[in-house]
């Protein structure tokens, strides 16, 4: 699949961006080269100790801005696959800077979409977030613009670019989510919950490289890939880590959900099942549609069906949360 390839991850020192970094480098040893493009030098240092150039020679580091399209066009050169994983993504953060959330993340995807097609890119990878469906934040509402800008990228170019967006819930584990702030909260005896009701959606890094690789080897242009995952309601998440603890009832801060979304009942009309996944199909190609029903025994899904955190099919007890946060966030037991 990735044989022979040069591949680029924006945001590269990120979260995602090292799991699939060291997914790639045990599971492709033949890649031609592996760029990993982010702005902070001494993430890029640390990540180096981790996987030091003597072991990894077809590793490279590159220093840039997705704001820079000139910097990205360089960083471009002889590259096949775009993994564009760089973005600012906190949701408090953008309601108060939104200048700032609009240039990276929604200039900075316009300037990755103009530099793939001017250095002859193959295909891009574009994250997206449950917040851009229905948005009522500025993070969500840029993440938005992204994704159309990523879909359309394709009729856009004129060319053979293909650009595929993968959408999911909340990364267990990765920095600034909830569990990471819930562990530490916790050694005050004192849980903060925003709302009683409240439910997220759950992925383990894991799964996110995996629909990363599935969309690399399946997907066709123009789509958003959206995986089957199980949610949670915050208060079972903090019995989980904190049992003891406190909770503390702090209300909904500015531009949150009370629940996720990831499908609209709106999207509904041309998303597709395809087992694992949901795809949202691009209306304007048919060809797409055809391609799912026959490689992927893909159906339409029934008209108004939405994706959400509240009504998902799939919730994970309080033990599966302790349980997976052991796994795939801490080694120190949590008591029970």
């Amino acid at each position: 699949m990735l044989s022979d390839k040069s591949v680029l991850i924006t945001g590269g020192t990120g979260s995602l961006g090292q799991a699939l970094v060291r997914e790639f480098l045990h599971k492709w040893p033949g890649i031609r080269r592996l760029v990993v493009f982010s702005r902070d030098e001494l993430k890029q240092y640390e990540m180096r100790q981790k996987f030091p150039e003597q072991e990894f020679p077809l590793l490279r580091f590159f220093l840039g801005d997705v704001r820079d399209r000139e910097r990205l066009r360089r960083a471009f050169n002889r590259v096949d696959v775009v993994i564009h994983a760089a973005a600012l993504k906190h949701v408090p953060a953008a309601e108060y800077n939104p200048i700032e959330f609009i240039r990276t993340n929604v200039m900075g995807a316009e300037n990755v979409v103009e530099a793939a097609i001017d250095s002859g890119v193959e295909t891009i990878i574009a994250l997206s977030t449950d917040k851009a469906a229905a948005p009522v934040n500025l993070y969500g509402a840029t993440k938005l613009c992204s994704d159309k800008l990523f879909v359309t990228a394709k009729s856009y170019a004129g060319s053979q670019l293909r650009c595929v967006v993968v959408r999911y819930g909340n990364v267990m584990g990765s920095r600034g989510s909830v569990i990471p702030f819930f562990l530490e909260k916790a050694k005050t005896g004192v849980l903060p919950i925003t709302h009683p009701d409240m439910t997220r959606f759950n992925i383990t890094l894991q799964e996110g490289v995996d629909l990363v690789l599935w969309a690399i080897e399946n997907a066709q242009g123009g789509e958003i890939l959206v995986p089957k995952i199980p949610s949670y309601r915050v208060i079972d998440l903090a019995d989980a880590i904190g049992p003891d603890c406190q909770k503390e009832i702090i209300g909904v801060r500015p531009g949150e959900k009370i629940h996720e979304e990831m499908i609209t009942a709106t999207d509904s009309y041309s998303t597709v099942d395809v087992g694992e996944y949901f795809a949202v199909l691009p209306g304007w190609d048919r060809e797409i549609a055809e391609y799912y029903k026959k490689q992927h025994q893909g159906n339409l899904v029934q008209p108004g069906f939405s994706y959400n955190s509240r009504d998902n099919t799939q919730f994970l007890s309080t033990s599966q949360l302790r349980t997976l946060i052991q796994k795939h966030v801490r080694q120190r037991p949590i008591s029970s």
